[in-house]
C-alpha cells in the first residue's frame, strides 16, 4: 500500500529529483503511472549515472509551489524492451517527451536499443520535506557584492 502523500505528489509529477547511492539528487522528467514513476536514462536522453544498474534510489517530489513535499525510498525496476510493461509504458512516455525527434513509436524503438527505461516503485515510509533539503550552500560570487546606487543625470526633488 502506497502512502497517500506519495500517491498525491506522484500524480502531479512531471519532474522528480532522484538520488542513487546517496549521491547528489538530479532532476529528471518522468511519467507517473500505476503508482510508479517511469524514467528514461541513456545516450541522447537524461543523464543519471548508475540508475539503470541500481536496485534502490531516493526520490523527492515537489508540490504546486515548487518546494519539495516528500522524499521516499524507491525500488528500481528495469523494464525490458518487448514485454507487456514496455508496450504499456514506452510509447506513452515517448509521446510525453518534449521536442522528440520523430514519432513516439520510433523514439520508443530507439530507447529499446540504446537507453534504459526504469520504474521507480515506492518502497518504504516517506520522509516529509523539511529544512534539510540536501542542497549545497551557494558558492561565493562577485555578483553577491553590494553595488553603488544608480547614477542620476538630474537632481530629483523631494516633495
Amino acid at each position: 500500500m502506497t502512502h497517500p502523500l506519495v500517491e498525491e505528489a506522484a500524480k502531479k509529477a512531471a519532474v522528480a529529483w532522484v538520488s542513487v547511492g546517496g549521491g547528489l539528487a538530479r532532476a529528471v522528467w518522468c511519467l507517473p503511472q500505476d503508482g510508479r514513476l517511469h524514467v528514461v536514462v541513456g545516450p541522447g536522453e537524461q543523464e543519471l549515472p548508475g540508475l539503470a544498474e541500481a536496485a534502490a534510489a531516493t526520490v523527492t517530489l515537489r508540490g504546486d509551489h515548487g518546494g519539495a513535499v516528500v522524499t521516499y525510498p524507491a525500488r528500481v525496476e528495469r523494464i525490458a524492451p518487448g514485454g507487456e510493461a514496455w508496450a504499456a509504458v514506452a510509447v506513452t512516455l515517448a509521446g510525453k517527451r518534449l521536442n522528440s525527434p520523430g514519432t513516439a513509436e520510433a523514439l520508443a524503438e530507439r530507447w529499446g536499443r540504446e537507453c534504459a527505461l526504469v520504474a521507480l516503485v515506492p518502497d518504504g515510509d516517506p520522509v516529509p520535506a523539511g529544512d534539510d533539503s540536501g542542497r549545497a550552500e551557494p558558492r561565493p560570487s562577485p555578483a553577491a557584492n553590494a553595488t553603488r546606487k544608480p547614477f542620476r543625470l538630474h537632481r530629483v526633488r523631494r516633495r
